[in-house]
């Protein structure tokens, strides 16, 4: 049986895309995974059904600070050993998900002549996948706006790998999870993985007006729950969601969301109408805003800066949401690119030595 590897973490939203493609991988191939020690790929992993291998990996900063030369001496430590591992591999292709981990990993690849298949979320590359590029037979990518960042020459626009299990969401079983009845719609409100204090009190500041008109589930993230909201009825708030979240999904008339590529390409491939409030630039190098601009250009979403938020405008774009969902619904359903499983596997199989 021939083996692949597949590699990426620092963030959910480089590791749930592998997820996705382990399904169908898992049936044909010896799937084994190089994460790190701490990282949250580690965690997700571990209820999979792969083989995991662990590298120290340092993160490459923008900006001078002194822990990149520290870093660099556990990037040489997890370029050698995944040289190491994957000679002793012996896989047929690496698809690298990116995230910082990945770098020593595509190197460690091309110096075994084992071809590379990357693979970008995001409307423009991050620093990880730019490191990786001059190493990889393929780059897949996920924004048609993507195209222009990258060697024309390699690049294959694929969309973005979603799980499917999502697809078995049920209605009944998300209203029955959160309390809530069949009388008013449900906004689903998801903050990020780590949750955002910006979402939480802006939703909260709007309760005695959203609560007249709709029920709300609200995931506000570890730590961020606030009991004084816990007794009010058509509103239930939660840490995180795993197991159930395809039911939330399946429950949702309108989701307010992040501006991460994994989770708007859930909601493309569910016809899933949203909002998004996509990470300040201030605490990020912009991404999410210019994810948000593509749904938008799109005709998928509506998008508003959180610098631009007042209540009467967040109040205005629900409504606006709601009541032209059937016009987004509409424009997802004429999407190209809304799971890419089978595409990517095609680019991978077709790099396999």
């Amino acid at each position: 049986m021939k083996k692949i590897i597949l590699t990426g973490g620092g963030t959910s939203g480089h590791v749930t895309p592998n997820i996705a493609l382990l399904e169908k991988l898992s049936k044909k191939y010896e799937v084994h995974y190089i994460g790190t020690n701490d990282g949250i790929e580690k965690q997700l992993m571990s209820q999979e059904d792969v083989i995991y291998h662990t590298v120290k990996a340092g993160k490459l900063r923008r900006y001078f600070s002194l822990k990149n030369f520290s870093d660099l001496f556990k990037i040489l430590g997890g370029f050698i050993k995944s040289v190491v591992l994957i000679r002793k591999i012996k896989p047929s292709a690496v698809f690298s998900k990116g995230g910082f981990v990945t770098c020593p990993v595509v190197w460690g690849a091309w110096i075994n002549q084992v071809p590379v298949i990357l693979h970008e979320s995001d409307y423009t590359p991050g620093l990880a996948n730019k490191l990786a590029m001059p190493f990889a037979k393929n780059i897949c990518y996920s924004f048609p706006e993507t195209e222009r960042y990258l060697p024309k020459e390699k690049s294959i626009m694929t969309g973005l790998p979603v799980r499917n299990l999502l697809e078995a969401g049920n209605k009944e079983a998300g209203l029955k999870y959160c309390g809530f009845n069949n009388e008013k719609p449900v906004i689903a409100v998801f903050g990020g993985s780590t949750g955002s204090v910006f979402i939480n009190e802006t939703i909260r500041s709007l309760l005695d007006e959203l609560l007249k008109t709709f029920q709300i589930c609200h995931v506000c993230g570890k730590d961020k729950l606030d009991r004084d909201f816990d007794n009010i009825q058509g509103y239930k708030q939660f840490e995180y969601i795993d197991n159930e979240l395809k039911d939330v999904y399946g429950m949702a008339d309108v989701l307010i969301v992040r501006g991460g590529a994994t989770t708007l390409f859930e909601l493309l491939m569910l016809k899933k109408p949203h909002i998004i409030i996509p990470l300040s630039r201030k605490a990020s190098r912009g991404d999410q805003i210019l994810n948000a601009k593509s749904f938008g250009t799109q005709g998928f979403s509506q998008s508003i800066e959180e610098e631009e938020i007042t209540k009467e405008k967040i109040l205005e774009l629900i409504e606006m949401t709601y009541g032209n969902r059937q016009k987004y619904i509409g424009a997802m359903e004429s999407a190209e690119c809304t799971n890419a499983v089978d595409k990517v596997i095609e680019v991978i199989e077709s790099n396999m030595k």
